[in-house]
């Protein structure tokens, strides 16, 4: 996974640099929807699989948005984080977990009827805060296997509330999980 984290880190960077040396002008209006458009879906290409597991592998994919947001004028003496709020982005992390929760609510939901039974054992309580709905944890020899998408969602899943795990649609879940991922990381 750390060599297909560098290759991709590469070819978006080269993406990246190719819209640098090419743009006339670096306003936000100019770079962000190249940005958006061009790199960022390198970055995120089935990320929900192949979920990066070392920090250092993270580090290098954030590195490129990091670059990328800094070359929009006006924002080069922010820091990072501040370009991401003044831009309205998430970091690449908080994106992938936005993708793993939307996923795990989806087969809560049933939109996954014939996988979703045996990829979650669900565990009703109702003498809980947050939400009634919990993820079992499992128990695992290998810290590989802590790694999978299951245990990953598990983790902040049962930080979520009740209102976003009963929200009616998906759409609805998305945009009051926007308005709480600050909280989660």
């Amino acid at each position: 996974m750390s060599h297909q984290c560098m290759l991709t880190a590469q070819k978006a960077n080269r993406i990246r640099g190719c819209i640098k040396t090419s743009a006339d002008s670096r306003s936000r209006e100019g770079i962000l929807p190249l940005y958006s458009a061009l790199v960022r879906p390198h970055l995120e290409y089935c990320i929900q699989l192949w979920s990066t597991q070392h920090r250092t592998d993270m580090d290098l994919l954030e590195w490129v948005q990091r670059r990328a947001t800094k070359m929009i004028r006006g924002l080069e003496h922010l820091s990072y984080e501040d370009r991401l709020g003044q831009l309205g982005l998430f970091s690449l992390e908080k994106r992938r977990l936005r993708g793993d929760l939307k996923a795990a609510f989806q087969y809560s939901k049933g939109a996954y009827e014939k996988d979703g039974d045996r990829l979650f054992s669900r565990a009703c309580w109702d003498r809980t805060s947050g939400n009634d709905f919990k993820l079992k944890e499992g128990r695992f020899s290998l810290d590989r296997r802590k790694k999978f998408f299951t245990m990953r969602v598990r983790k902040h899943w049962k930080t979520l509330t009740r209102e976003m795990v009963d929200a009616p649609s998906l759409e609805t879940f998305k945009a009051r999980l926007d308005g709480a991922l600050s909280n989660l990381i």
